[in-house]
């Protein structure tokens, strides 16, 4: 008689529509940052219950990220940033989807200003942002 190892149930198939970054809702959150808010409280449902968005896998954002322009970047980075600070739910911390995105930037060779590290350090009490844990 052999004993084989016990493997758990592949439980992605139960979470595969939210491991799965929908396009339709990142353009949504992007139209909604192009209008340089620092208030999330009018942004719809939606959007404001998708904090799924920010447990997945930082190399997931960098993939992402690697068909957008700096703008968008921008914008995603000043939507995490604010969601994790003004939305229930929203984790961040080390994990923070803000991490990858800035080192998306620093790979291009066109990483965050002064102003913008500024910015986020003014609107985030999250001692990760942006460059993860050191």
């Amino acid at each position: 008689m052999s004993v084989g190892a016990w493997e758990p149930e592949n439980q992605e198939s139960n979470t595969s529509s939210r491991q799965e970054l929908d396009k339709a809702l990142l353009e949504k959150l992007l139209t909604a940052m192009g209008t340089d808010t620092e208030s999330l409280t009018t942004l719809d449902d939606e959007l404001k219950e998708a904090n799924w968005l920010a447990g997945l896998p930082a190399q997931q954002w960098l993939e992402e990220s690697a068909v957008m322009d700096g703008e968008q970047i921008w914008a995603l980075i000043r939507f995490f940033t604010l969601a994790e600070m003004q939305l229930p739910d929203w984790q961040g911390g080390a994990e923070s989807p803000v991490i990858p995105l800035a080192k998306s930037l620093r790979q291009r060779k066109s990483p965050l200003t002064r102003e913008q590290l500024l910015w986020i350090r003014q609107h985030s009490d999250n001692r990760y942002l942006p460059y993860g844990p050191l």
